[in-house]
């Protein structure tokens, strides 16, 4: 078997030429230890994510809450909030995997990552379609959300172990900061190939499929995070300075590209009545795809909440790291609570037995929603409810080796 280098490759082109062996763990303990960190962050973002689903189902406001011509600041900064939740787990994906090649062969590592990988892209278009709808009408085809972008971007990844560590940060870096310059090619350009360009860059309907999540440039997030996982191997308090230093870099980068206009995202911000308008002006960057600047102020928040999170403990940390043990299992069953939840509201609310079962929610019934304070409350009754379960879940994992259980 090809059985990876046990040092840390940082940077070099062959293996040994990384951090100084002063701080390295010893990698009998890295391979068996979790990083509390990882999975409270990872809890963090999921638990975001919720919010922004409950508003989804709940809201009544009919309209971008990123609009600043409609939306209130509360009512924005609960969407804007949620940004981190993509570029942060999908990061802490490629984090984990590195965490995860400290401790087998690379050959295992591909077939961890591809496997995986496969099975998110078939659970996106049966089981999460089927959560986020209640139906089987796929008229307009499957949708391409957020699992199906991991799925392939850790295909991916896959492809990417057997190069040096510096070969794949290059790459990563090269397809973050540049792939805007591609932002004025539109799909049409391509004639029959449209779909395909759809699929790697603009989102849109192609054929038996709606992509929101454009694959460029998911990938080379999680091949990003692969990358910084090296830094898993040194003692905690080197780590911690890396992750600041890192994310505080990120940030400073975001602060001067925003401000001066000229390149990291799509539309550019103009000043608002007010500076607090223009403040949210500044950081309103877009998601899909996910701009330069966008990932860099996400990407930046999450190394700093990383390194905050290396000496977390205490009652909600817990609960975080609960959660973020069982990222899928939570995902899958907070969509489906929360889309019954809102057709049962729906159904007493005099809309019928068809809002309960069949209604997806992207165009609700008129005069459906309730007010923001509601869907906090929402929010917080859908993870109370899923805490036992994830809590049990979670003990399960960890007291039984099924290989069935690493894919939920």
């Amino acid at each position: 078997m090809d059985k990876q280098n046990t040092k840390p490759e940082l940077w070099g082109s062959a293996p040994g030429h990384g951090i100084s062996g002063t701080f390295v763990l010893p990698m009998a303990a890295a391979g068996r230890q979790r990083f509390p960190a990882v999975d409270i962050l990872r809890g963090l973002v999921m638990l975001l994510m919720a919010l922004d689903h409950v508003r989804d189902f709940f809201t009544n406001a009919p309209f971008d809450p990123l609009d600043l011509v409609r939306t209130t600041p509360a009512l924005f900064m609960t969407r804007w909030v949620t940004h981190l939740c993509a570029p942060i787990f999908i990061f802490l994906a490629g984090i984990s995997a590195q965490i995860m090649a400290s401790r087998c062969t690379r050959p295992e590592l591909i077939r961890v990552l591809v496997t995986r990988g496969l099975w998110l892209v078939i659970l996106e278009v049966t089981v999460v379609n089927f959560v986020w709808t209640f139906n089987f009408d796929y008229s307009s085809g499957v949708y391409l959300q957020v699992i199906w972008t991991i799925g392939v971007s850790m295909i991916l990844l896959a492809g990417l172990v057997y190069l040096p560590m510096r070969v794949v940060a290059f790459v990563s870096f090269a397809v973050i900061f540049g792939h805007n310059l591609m932002d004025g090619i539109p799909p049409a350009r391509f004639g029959a190939w449209a779909p395909l360009w759809s699929i790697l860059h603009v989102p849109g309907q192609i054929p038996y499929a709606y992509v929101n999540y454009p694959l460029i440039p998911w990938p080379a997030v999680m091949s990003l995070g692969y990358c910084t996982g090296v830094i898993f191997q040194v003692q905690p308090p080197r780590r911690r300075r890396m992750l600041i230093l890192g994310g505080t870099a990120a940030l400073t980068m975001f602060a001067v590209l925003r401000i001066l206009n000229v390149y990291g995202d799509p539309v550019e911000w103009t000043l608002q009545s007010t500076g607090a308008w223009t403040l949210l002006a500044v950081i309103n960057v877009q998601k899909y795809p996910p701009s330069l600047d966008y990932l860099l102020i996400t990407l930046g928040m999450g190394c700093l909440l990383l390194a905050a999170f290396e000496s977390a403990q205490g009652r909600w940390s817990r609960v975080l790291r609960t959660f973020g043990r069982v990222p899928l299992f939570f995902y899958v069953l907070h969509i489906g609570l929360t889309h019954l939840a809102a057709g049962a509201v729906g159904f007493m609310m005099g809309f019928g037995w068809r809002i309960l079962l069949l209604s997806d929610f992207t165009i609700p019934p008129s005069g459906w929603g309730v007010e923001l304070p509601i869907v906090y409350v929402v929010w917080c009754l859908i993870l109370l409810a899923l805490y036992p379960v994830c809590h049990w879940f979670a003990e399960f994992k960890q007291r039984h080796t099924a290989w069935w259980l690493s894919y939920l």
